[in-house]
């Protein structure tokens, strides 16, 4: 959480396309990255982009930590806009805490962390669909600390992605968890040196931007799923989704290209 001094008029989240890929840029850093009701408009805006955006298959969320002493993600919720009485702008219908943490889409986001990702920041990430952090980096539900409670997911999220008893001492302690931990429980997917989660994070994307959209949309809805559903409900969402991939353009095109011997050319229909 932050409480911002002095306020930049940059965009608040930034959008850019590198190949098939796009790379979102939280962009407060004089706020530590936190979320007020412009980033969570921003947002929104962004992922609406993204998911429209022919061509555009995968993303990185990174952080703009410029200027900072000390790396931070995010921080969560901006102090100065709850303290106004703003806080309700933080949320928005769709999309929840930061107009992402609740927000439906097709498309996978990987996180690329080089800081510390706190309170409605480590939230943020627990919504993304992979994360690349480096060993500076940290994550931790600090609401306790402020009789505060962690509403955007990561109660039940924290649980889902390093087991129960390991979420309940750094929900309830309120104390940071180390990138190396968070790796060694299976938060974090790849670890890596100060200044390299970006990188890291765009050639991850690439090879998830390289293969079949469609595959990788159905596939990362039945994994969604597993979390809840039971085998039933997976079996049938698993069977609908190879019936709908295999009826698509992109099967023909990827059949095709392995007979050709060139790289596939995706549609995403």
């Amino acid at each position: 959480m932050s409480n911002a001094s002095q306020e930049s008029s940059a965009p608040k989240v930034t959008y850019d396309i590198r190949g098939n890929t796009a790379i979102i840029t939280l962009n407060r850093p004089e706020a530590r990255n936190a979320v007020n009701g412009d980033v969570a408009e921003a947002m929104e805006a962004v992922i609406d982009r993204f998911e429209a955006e022919d061509g555009v298959w995968a993303a990185v969320l990174t952080a703009n930590t410029e200027g900072q002493a000390s790396p931070v993600f995010c921080a969560g919720a901006d102090l100065k806009a709850l303290n106004s009485g703003q806080g309700a702008r933080l949320s928005t219908k769709r999309g929840g805490f930061a107009g992402y943490v609740y927000r439906e889409r097709k498309k996978p986001i990987i996180a690329a962390v080089d800081g510390l990702a706190t309170a409605g920041g480590c939230e943020i990430v627990l919504a993304s669909d992979m994360v690349v952090a480096t060993t500076r980096s940290a994550f931790g539900l600090a609401e306790v600390k402020r009789n505060l409670v962690a509403a955007a997911g990561g109660l039940f999220r924290l649980p889902r992605a390093i087991g129960r008893a390991n979420a309940m001492e750094v929900i309830l302690t309120g104390e940071p968890l180390s990138a190396q931990r968070a790796h060694e429980l299976g938060l974090v997917n790849r670890l890596v040196e100060p200044g390299q989660a970006l990188d890291v994070a765009l050639e991850l994307a690439e090879k998830v931007a390289a293969a079949a959209p469609l595959a990788v949309w159905a596939s990362r809805e039945v994994v969604n799923a597993s979390q809840w559903a039971d085998d039933e409900t997976l079996k049938k969402m698993s069977n609908s989704a190879i019936a709908s991939v295999m009826a698509s353009e992109d099967t023909k095109e990827g059949l095709e290209a392995f007979i050709e011997k060139r790289p596939p050319r995706w549609k995403g229909r």
